[in-house]
């Protein structure tokens, strides 16, 4: 049996609130099953309860915390953590700064969460600036790791390290990788390829990588992570926002196409209707819904981002990716990793200052 699980949800954050977030709790305890895991749910009592009274939950798996403070959609990370004290969003990332939860997840304001979390729970690597958040990438070969994608605007070599340790880390954890293999995403397989940063962390890795027993690859270019080459695929976070944005781009137009091409008259229409099976299996296999949920990796504690229009569905594969964080040695194994970079990096120098807000 697995041990008892107590996971904090803001229930107040994203497009839709209270409907969508107790909705999600149900959608997690029907797929997965829930033996467990209990949850934690802050916002207006109110709203929350009629909608955990719709949903057929109970008191023993959704406990209410009430506030009426929101952080909005638009609110200014450096606000939101002026004004953001006792919000559905600060206190649902506090029940995890307390130990009372063990992760918490929100479809809220990605900057103030961003912010707010590195607030409270602090970060927990060397040289990282801010979380580095993980996308799950479908692909032919099941699902790939892709950091970072959004918070790292520049990172240095010892962050793209980082963030190799963090991804390995995560893809053992919630998609089930037991050696998982890792490249960087550089502009050519060579060697020699890109600039200096990711050729100094290549170069570390390819050497033995500081004694971190990692399996990597070397450079991917951006064909490779839809192939599956690696299940870990590590970059900036300027870089890896561009190419997830590219590609949830491109999906959508090719889904476009292909709906027009199978309704645009009857003989289309009946074809569609043959291959209908076909259709829905891959459909389920690039719809969002199924790979929502990306985690701020190099914090103190467990905290995953939703996206703010997420289902249903969506909501509850967010909450099943905080679960599983949660229940494994993921933080234990990326504190021993990232404690071995001490004899290849130098950190007698303070970090440089954050530049520039989050993309995403």
């Amino acid at each position: 049996m697995s041990s008892p699980i107590l996971i904090s949800l803001d229930a107040m954050g994203g497009d839709h609130g209270p409907p969508v977030v107790v909705a999600g709790v149900l959608d997690y305890r029907k797929r997965h099953g829930g033996e467990g895991v209990r949850f934690l749910l802050h916002g207006d009592e109110t709203a929350i309860r009629a909608e955990i009274a719709k949903s057929g939950l109970t008191d023993d798996v959704c406990l209410v915390r009430h506030t009426d403070k929101v952080v909005a959609m638009d609110e200014k990370p450096a606000q939101a953590m002026r004004r953001g004290k006792g919000s559905s969003l600060w206190n649902a990332i506090e029940a995890v700064k307390t130990g009372e939860a063990g992760a918490v997840v929100s479809a809220g304001n990605t900057g103030a969460l961003m912010a707010i979390s590195r607030l409270l729970l602090r970060m927990s690597a060397h040289g990282l600036e801010r979380p580095a958040i993980v996308a799950s990438w479908p692909t032919h070969r099941g699902i790939t790791a892709v950091l970072d994608v959004g918070a790292n605007i520049e990172s240095d070599a010892e962050q793209l390290i980082e963030f190799a340790i963090m991804g390995e880390a995560f893809h053992a954890a919630v998609h089930g990788g037991v050696k998982p293999t890792i490249g960087i995403l550089n502009v050519g397989s060579e060697d020699m390829k890109g600039h200096e940063e990711v050729r100094e962390a290549n170069r570390i890795l390819r050497e033995g990588g500081a004694g971190l027993n990692l399996d990597y690859r070397g450079f991917v270019e951006g064909t490779d992570i839809a192939r599956g080459t690696v299940d870990v695929v590590v970059t900036d976070g300027f870089t890896g926002n561009i190419a997830l944005k590219t590609a949830e781009g491109t999906a959508r137009y090719i889904s476009a196409l292909l709906r027009e091409a199978l309704t645009s008259n009857l003989q289309s229409k009946l074809g569609a209707a043959i291959a209908m099976p076909a259709l829905k299996k891959m459909r389920e296999k690039i719809d969002p819904s199924t790979i929502n949920g990306g985690p701020l990796l190099g914090l103190n504690g467990i905290v995953v981002k939703s996206h703010g229009g997420a289902d249903a569905k969506g909501f509850g594969n967010a909450i099943r990716i905080a679960v599983d964080l949660a229940r494994s040695d993921y933080m234990t194994k990326v504190g021993a990793n990232l404690g071995k970079l001490d004899a290849v990096f130098d950190h007698s120098s303070p970090p440089a200052a954050p530049a520039g807000e989050p993309l995403q």
